[in-house]
């Protein structure tokens, strides 16, 4: 005869985990529920418009700007000489280069630019005042500094050059429009060198003049040095309140 221990059934254990009890909302204990996670913000159509407009201006930009560079150092071509002027009135003074593309160029001769200016004192006496070498300041400031500027190493020099391409040597009349601004523009490079008054005394002439001396040849060339100067000088020109303008 069985035993009631026996007659007893089984109960099988429940596998399922217990399910963790819901976050408490605003009901439980007066807590608030906890915020949603919010979602990724988006740019609106304006936005993209305008980002890709600026984006889109910035590289025609960036373009243009080496496009000009290039065939400024390019050898002749269609392009540079079809709109040469153009490409010159981009390049020049500010992003002139001293290469060329495939045919480098070095300069092969020192240059020296000055200039010497009449004051008027006070009391009404005019005075004339002796050579200041300008590129042997720029020369001193220069030298020891290990990242000098583009101001101090070209900037005159430049100016120069580019007078001289643009003006004839007999009678220093301008080649054109561009002759008459490369006029203007070393005459303040100079003034904003030597500033408003000199000794005290108010500038109101000036007069530009360039030395050079040709490079002499290494010493394995059969080349003769050259034992000559060349000078040029500039005609006086009237200093006014306009030229120092934003100087």
């Amino acid at each position: 005869m069985e035993s009631s221990s026996e007659r007893t059934a089984v109960r099988p254990v429940s596998t399922v985990p217990p399910q963790s009890p819901p976050p408490p909302g605003p009901d439980d204990d007066g807590e608030p529920a906890p915020p949603a996670r919010d979602e990724p913000r988006r740019w609106s159509r304006v936005s993209v418009a305008a980002l890709t407009a600026t984006a889109v201006v910035l590289v025609c930009a960036l373009v243009t700007h080496l496009g000009m560079i290039f065939l400024s150092v390019a050898p002749p071509n269609a392009l540079s000489v079809e709109h040469g002027d153009a490409v010159d009135a981009y390049v020049q003074p500010e992003f002139g280069q001293d290469w060329k593309l495939f045919a480098p160029n070095p300069m092969q001769r020192n240059e020296a630019v000055g200039a010497r200016v009449n004051t008027l004192a006070a009391d009404g006496r005019p005075h004339a005042s002796e050579w200041i070498n300008l590129t042997d300041r720029d020369i001193e400031t220069i030298r020891g500094n290990p990242a000098p500027s583009h101001a101090d190493q070209n900037m005159l020099r430049r100016a120069w050059d580019a007078y001289i391409a643009t003006h004839s040597v007999t009678d220093d009349r301008p080649k054109g429009v561009r002759g008459t601004m490369t006029g203007d523009y070393l005459k303040r490079v100079v003034l904003q060198r030597i500033g408003r008054t000199l000794n005290g005394e108010r500038i109101v002439s000036l007069q530009v003049g360039g030395r050079f001396t040709m490079v002499d040849p290494p010493a394995w060339s059969s080349e003769q040095p050259s034992d000559t100067t060349d000078y040029r000088l500039l005609p006086w020109w009237k200093v006014t309140d306009q030229d120092y303008r934003s100087l």
